[in-house]
């Protein structure tokens, strides 16, 4: 009993396009013609393609499947490795399942990076925003650090700077900007990478500023940014004085 390219095809659930396309990558040996030109499928051609079928509903890559030969016993290897990811897979599907089951309850936020849940509260909009572009961005170390900054802040840290208009005037923006300096200073202090951050950048320096600098420039108004840049040099000044005086010391 023989079958045509298209009945063969029909029997195993697929196209023929599908077995022309394993015939081209060699997971199907091409079958014998009749004198007229047409091919002639058999059992073994069925069998295989079955198992070709079978293989794919388990996940396994076509790639994988290639390099067996015909008429092979079970990929145990293959098999090992599909297995090895459904595995992974579902554990991320679990520690998704809780994640999703949290947001729904309302004790966590979708609109900051992941670990970053417990600390949603203390975040105003546009720094949610910077949390989740510098996850992008930076390393997990420098996430890490990131987080303990956060949660050294007091509660109340920034309330008058978010509420701070475009037009503010000179002397406060002036002394808004004393005001954080501290806690920015305080942060180079402890974290020496922030005046060089580019070992933590693995996208680089250069896509990594310019990502930073446009999204800052969206979230933040005109008196903001000249905030954040007084108190940056400040904070700077600051930091270099206290490491002048611990060395001196």
């Amino acid at each position: 009993m023989t079958w045509s390219t298209r009945e063969v095809a029909e029997l195993a659930g697929t196209t023929v396009n599908t077995v022309r396309h394993y015939h081209q990558s060699g997971m199907l040996e091409q079958p014998e013609r009749t004198s007229n030109g047409y091919k002639q499928y058999g059992a073994r051609h069925l069998v295989r393609l079955l198992q070709i079928r079978r293989l794919r509903d388990l996940d396994v890559p076509l790639a994988q499947i290639e390099s067996m030969g015909f008429g092979e016993e079970s990929p145990a290897v293959a098999l090992t490795a599909v297995d090895a990811n459904l595995t992974a897979g579902i554990e991320r599907l679990k520690r998704a399942r809780a994640e999703i089951r949290a947001i729904l309850d309302g004790t966590t936020a979708t609109d900051v990076p992941s670990g970053f849940e417990h600390l949603a509260s203390r975040l105003s909009k546009p720094e949610r925003s910077l949390m989740l572009v510098f996850s992008q961005l930076y390393d997990e170390s420098a996430m890490a650090d990131l987080k303990k900054m956060v949660e050294a802040e007091t509660q109340d840290a920034g309330v008058e700077f978010d509420a701070l208009p475009p037009d503010a005037d000179d002397s406060t923006r002036q002394r808004l900007a004393e005001e954080l300096a501290p806690q920015l200073a305080q942060h180079l202090s402890d974290y020496r990478w922030l005046a060089d951050p580019a070992a933590h950048l693995p996208k680089g320096s250069r896509v990594s500023q310019k990502a930073l600098l446009e999204t800052a420039v969206e979230l933040y108004n005109e008196s903001q940014l000249d905030v954040l840049a007084r108190a940056s040099v400040i904070a700077t000044a600051l930091a270099a004085d206290s490491s002048k005086s611990v060395l001196d010391g």
